[in-house]
């Protein structure tokens, strides 16, 4: 069997809990096709850096898949008819990553960047408070 990446882009409109259904939908594709999808993951609303079919934003989804050509090939064409998807793009890989992708990764990133700035925010004026108090005494 074969690698693949699938990410699709869905309308910004619906749901989580539709992508949700969408991505099962996929699954259920892959597997009655003899395949696997390995791994999913919830990339989130995104912006995009242009419309596309009148949208600002989309839901991103990264299916990793392990399955024979015909499924994929039955999964795609599912995909374009479906109303709720905007685009996708489907690779053949050599191997499929197994740690989350560099989307994931940098959201770990900035969730801890944030974190501590927010922290720094919060220590900076508790400080300015304490000379404030020991300069009026």
């Amino acid at each position: 069997m074969s690698l693949y990446e699938c990410v699709f882009m869905a309308r910004p409109d619906i749901s989580p809990a539709q992508v949700d259904g969408l991505i099962e939908t996929f699954t259920n594709i892959i597997t009655e096709g003899s395949g696997s999808v390995e791994k999913t993951e919830y990339w989130g609303l995104r912006n995009l850096a242009y419309r596309v079919k009148k949208n600002r934003k989309a839901h991103y989804v990264l299916l990793n898949i392990d399955s024979p050509s015909p499924a994929v090939k039955e999964m795609e064409r599912v995909m374009g008819l479906n109303e709720d998807i905007l685009r996708t793009m489907t690779l053949r890989v050599d191997e499929l990553e197994t740690e989350p992708s560099v989307v994931m990764r940098n959201r770990g990133e900035r969730r801890g960047r944030r974190e501590d700035e927010e922290s720094n925010r919060s220590e900076k004026p508790a400080e300015a408070k304490s000379e404030e108090k020991e300069g009026t005494e």
